[in-house]
């Protein structure tokens, strides 16, 4: 029964391809990485982008709120916010507000889907693009709290 089991599970790796870390490589035809998804590849997908630094990728997901943080008042306003993943990864999430909507009842433990670039830092990253290009040169993104989307 053990031979049966690897046996399986090496032909299937064999099949999907292996990558040089050992994990299995998967493509997606989708423009938006999920971070937080319904599937062990969409999750796989999203550590993908975390570690290998992948600045400037389209992300799709959801987080719990961790800690609300002052607006940054410099240049565009930009409402912050902390954001925990499922995977324990924590996320900046700096959000327009002279191009969107506030999300004003927002507090801790609230969950907070979003769509957004995401940019890499050694703290976790940044989600930004969380709205509608007033220029229509970028995709839109948006963010989802309480039942409402912020575009």
């Amino acid at each position: 029964m053990n031979r049966l089991a690897v046996a399986i599970v090496v032909g299937a790796a064999l099949y999907f391809g292996l990558d040089q870390t050992g994990a299995l490589h998967r493509l997606t035809s989708t423009p938006a990485t999920r971070v937080r998804g319904l599937s062990a590849d969409q999750a796989d997908g999203q550590r993908d982008t975390f570690a290998e630094q992948q600045s400037g990728k389209q992300v799709t997901g959801e987080g719990i709120v961790t800690k609300l943080l002052a607006d940054d008042t410099e240049g565009s306003r930009h409402q912050r916010f902390i954001l925990r993943l499922s995977s324990g990864q924590t996320l900046l999430v700096a959000h327009n507000i002279d191009l969107a909507l506030r999300l004003d009842s927002l507090k801790p433990g609230d969950v907070v889907g979003f769509n957004g670039v995401y940019e890499w830092n050694a703290k976790g990253g940044v989600i930004h693009w969380t709205h509608r290009d007033p220029a229509g040169r970028h995709q839109a993104g948006w963010l989802r709290h309480a039942g409402k989307t912020y575009q």
